[in-house]
């Protein structure tokens, strides 16, 4: 037994030594042409790319999320970089960092090798997903943007106006792609790699307290106003269940986060109470 315990070992230890490890950070809802600023912000992505062997093996994606996932110019253009990403460094260890509804894109892929050529090459090299607040179940929001209930200007910067990918993210959508197109949800296979996801619980937005102004106060005070249409447990943007519908719950904000503060929808992409360390650390 202690002779296979080590072999064990030296196996992992072989591996890490010669793995190449990548970090690639997929946006959520939205045509992005420059991601790395108009999503992420650079000092969260440069904080967390830290964590790699070589921080210059990481990627941040631009595509047009506003599409149907399996769209040419969603799933497929999120394909495209990803094959090239990791066929170009020779990557064959990949943590793939979600937003929102770029969990979805990513289960899209890692549910359907055979819907592309490029799946399974990206599926093999994938070590796991790290999706922050993953729109798993879809949210009420985008079910009041398609009723045309009038509290769009307030969450427009986040959602979009009755794009496809607001149309698919409605709950009763996404309820039948769950049970018919993705992996990872109760009940359904599992997906080929860990799928984790960091929920966000809460929205703080008061003037006085110097955390509610982490990603933006304008923002956050959105999302405060959105979470009416929620339940208690969300991020302003999506419920609780919905961020855990699929894969495993890493954690919930407050349960690892700095001061055990709430992340809100628009801080769980942003350098905001530790989390750009915590994924780091994870790398």
């Amino acid at each position: 037994m202690k002779k296979l315990i080590a072999l064990v070992i030296c196996f992992f230890i072989y591996q890490s030594a010669y793995a190449v490890t990548g970090v690639a950070f997929v946006h959520g809802t939205g045509q992005q042409t420059d991601a790395l600023n108009d999503y992420w912000k650079s000092d969260f992505v440069n904080s967390v790319r830290q964590g790699l062997p070589n921080q210059s093996m990481y990627t941040v994606i631009n595509c047009d999320f506003n599409q149907y996932m399996w769209h040419a110019q969603a799933a497929g253009c999120l394909a495209d970089q990803l094959s090239n990403f990791i066929t170009s460094k020779n990557i064959d260890d990949l943590v793939v960092i979600t937003h929102s509804n770029g969990g979805n894109m990513m289960r899209w892929i890692m549910s359907n090798p055979t819907w592309d050529s490029r799946y399974p090459t990206i599926i093999s090299a994938i070590r796991w997903v790290n999706a922050l607040a993953p729109s798993s179940a879809g949210t009420p929001l985008a079910n009041a943007v398609m009723n045309g209930n009038g509290f769009e200007q307030s969450v427009g910067w986040l959602l979009g106006f009755e794009s496809d990918a607001v149309r698919m993210q409605q709950t009763s959508w996404m309820a039948n792609y769950n049970s018919q197109w993705l992996y990872g949800t109760s009940d359904r296979p599992a997906l080929p790699k860990p799928f984790y996801s960091v929920v966000g619980t809460d929205v703080e937005t008061a003037i006085w307290d110097a955390d509610s102004y982490c990603g933006g106060y304008t923002e956050n005070l959105g999302l405060e106003i959105t979470q009416a249409w929620l339940d208690s447990c969300s991020d302003g943007f999506l419920n609780c269940s919905s961020q855990q519908a699929a894969g495993y719950t890493w954690f919930k904000d407050k349960d690892r986060t700095k001061g055990k503060e709430p992340l809100s929808h628009n801080q769980s992409r942003r350098k905001c109470f530790d989390l750009d360390v915590i994924l780091r650390n994870d790398i």
